[in-house]
C-alpha cells in the first residue's frame, strides 16, 4: 500500500492513469494490485469469447501498479524483453490467443499461457528484429498520424458546414420569430417545440432478430456487424427498441455531442436510446444537421440531467426535456434545399475520407503482418537492421513524407 502511480492498459498501451480519472469504476483500495516495472508485459486475459477485437498485450514503460485481473510477465533466460513483447503482440494480432482460454467466457489464465511454445532466436537476432521493428513501427505510426490528421481536418470542415446553417439563419433573419438558443429566424419560418415534430415511440423486440444497428457520429445508423467480429446473438437483443425507416434516434447520454441518427432500415437500437417518429412535413435530415451545430449541442447540454459537466460524465437528455426545446420550422421545400446544399458539400469530402480511412486500415493490417512475419523468422531482417542507425542516435519517431518512402525503408524486396 505504498505505491501511488496507477497504470492502465488502453489500446495496447500501458499508460499512467491520471489522478483525476481515478474515480467511477475503481476499487475502494488498490491492495492486491500487482507492481509493474518498465519493460514488463501485460496481457488482459478476460472475456476472450465476446471480445476478439481489443488489443490485449501491452508493454510497460513506467513503474506502477495495475489490476491483478491482468497477467503480468517478465522475460527470462535468453528471451529479450523487447522481443518477447513483439512476439506476444503477434500471438495476439493473429488471434492465436483466443484458442487458449477456458471456461464459459474463455478466461485465459497463467496455467493456459505457460504451456504456449515460444520462439527464442539467438540474442543478436532478437536485437536485430527489435531494431528493425522500432524503425518500421515509427514510420507506420507517422503515416497513420498524418492520415488521421487529414480526417480530423475533414471533420472540422464538415462541422463548419453544419455550423454555417445557424449562421445563415441570422443573416436571413428579417423581423421573423426568434429562438433563444438560436437567434432570429427568416420571416417565412415558424417555430415549434420538438415534441410537436418528433413523437417518442417505444416498440420492443420479442425475438431479437430484427438486426442490431449501431449509432455512429459520422456514419449514422448502420449495421452493427460492420464494426464487430462477434455478432450479438438474438437472445441478448430481446427487449431492444425497434426503429423503422425515417425515424429519428437519439443517444440520450451523448445527445450533447450531436449523436443522433435517422434510420434507413428496420432494426434494433439500445433500450437507452430514444426513438421518435417524424410528423408529416418534416425532413428529419434537416434536423439531423441542425442537432450537430454548436448552438444546438450547447442547448442539449443545458437541458441534460445527471452527473458530470459539459459533454462528459453521465448526462442524459430525456425525451421530456428534448421535447420542450423550441426548434425552427421552415417550409418543407426550404428544409430539403438546406439538406441538398449540405450534402453537396459533404460529397466533396466523402471520397477523401473513405480513401484515407481505408489507407489507415491497410497500414494497420500491414503492421500486424509485418510483426508476425519478422518475429517468427519468416522474413530475415538482419541485413536491413545492420544498416539502420541505433534508436539512441536517431529518434525512432522519425517521419517519412510519402507512402512510397515508407515501403522503400521497410524493404519491399525483403517482404
Amino acid at each position: 500500500m505504498i505505491e501511488t502511480q496507477v497504470l492502465s492498459l488502453s489500446y495496447g498501451q500501458v499508460v499512467v492513469k491520471p489522478f483525476e480519472k481515478q474515480h467511477g469504476l475503481v476499487p475502494d483500495s488498490y491492495e492486491g494490485y500487482q507492481v509493474l516495472e518498465p519493460g514488463d508485459i501485460v496481457i488482459r486475459p478476460t472475456d476472450l469469447q465476446n471480445d476478439q477485437t481489443s488489443v490485449r498485450v501491452g508493454h510497460a514503460k513506467d513503474h506502477g501498479i495495475i489490476t491483478s485481473a491482468y497477467i503480468g510477465l517478465r522475460a527470462a533466460g535468453d528471451w529479450d524483453g523487447a522481443y518477447a513483447y513483439q512476439y506476444l503482440t503477434a500471438i495476439d494480432s493473429t488471434k492465436r490467443i483466443y484458442g487458449m482460454g477456458s471456461g464459459l467466457r474463455q478466461q485465459l489464465g497463467w496455467a493456459d499461457l505457460k504451456r504456449m511454445p515460444c520462439l527464442v532466436p539467438p540474442i543478436e537476432e532478437q536485437a536485430a528484429i527489435v531494431k528493425y521493428l522500432a524503425h518500421a513501427n515509427a514510420r507506420i505510426d507517422k503515416a497513420i498520424v498524418t492520415k488521421r490528421r487529414l480526417i480530423s481536418l475533414l471533420d472540422e470542415l464538415d462541422r463548419s458546414v453544419e455550423n454555417s446553417l445557424a449562421g445563415s439563419l441570422s443573416s436571413m433573419a428579417s423581423g421573423g420569430r426568434e429562438i433563444s438558443w438560436l437567434g432570429g429566424l427568416p420571416r417565412t419560418w415558424l417555430s415549434a417545440p420538438a415534441k410537436r415534430l418528433f413523437k417518442e415511440v417505444d416498440r420492443r423486440s420479442k425475438s431479437g432478430r430484427e438486426g442490431l444497428l449501431s449509432l455512429r457520429m459520422r456514419e449514422g445508423l448502420v449495421d452493427a456487424n460492420e464494426f464487430t467480429e462477434t455478432p450479438i446473438p438474438p437472445d441478448d437483443l430481446l427487449g431492444y427498441k425497434i426503429v423503422q425507416p425515417g425515424e429519428l434516434v437519439m443517444n440520450r447520454m451523448r445527445a450533447a455531442i450531436g449523436l443522433f441518427g435517422v434510420a434507413k432500415t428496420t432494426g434494433l437500437v439500445s433500450p437507452d436510446y430514444s426513438t421518435m417518429t417524424v410528423v408529416e412535413g418534416i425532413d428529419p435530415h434537416f434536423y439531423l444537421h441542425l442537432f450537430k451545430t454548436d448552438a444546438a449541442m450547447a442547448e442539449f447540454r443545458r437541458r441534460s440531467n445527471g452527473l458530470g459537466t459539459g459533454s462528459s460524465g453521465f448526462m442524459r437528455l430525456y425525451y421530456e426535456d428534448f421535447g420542450s426545446i423550441a426548434l425552427p420550422l421552415p417550409p418543407l421545400k426550404e428544409q430539403r434545399r438546406v439538406v441538398r446544399d449540405i450534402n453537396r458539400q459533404y460529397a466533396e469530402t466523402l471520397p477523401v475520407r473513405s480513401r484515407t480511412s481505408r489507407e489507415i486500415a491497410l497500414l494497420q493490417e500491414f503492421r500486424m503482418r509485418l510483426i508476425a512475419d519478422v518475429v517468427t523468422g519468416q522474413v530475415d531482417v538482419r541485413k536491413i537492421a545492420a544498416t539502420l542507425p541505433d534508436t539512441s542516435a536517431s529518434s525512432a519517431s522519425a517521419s517519412l513524407t510519402t507512402d512510397v518512402e515508407l515501403v522503400e525503408v521497410l524493404g519491399e524486396g525483403e517482404l
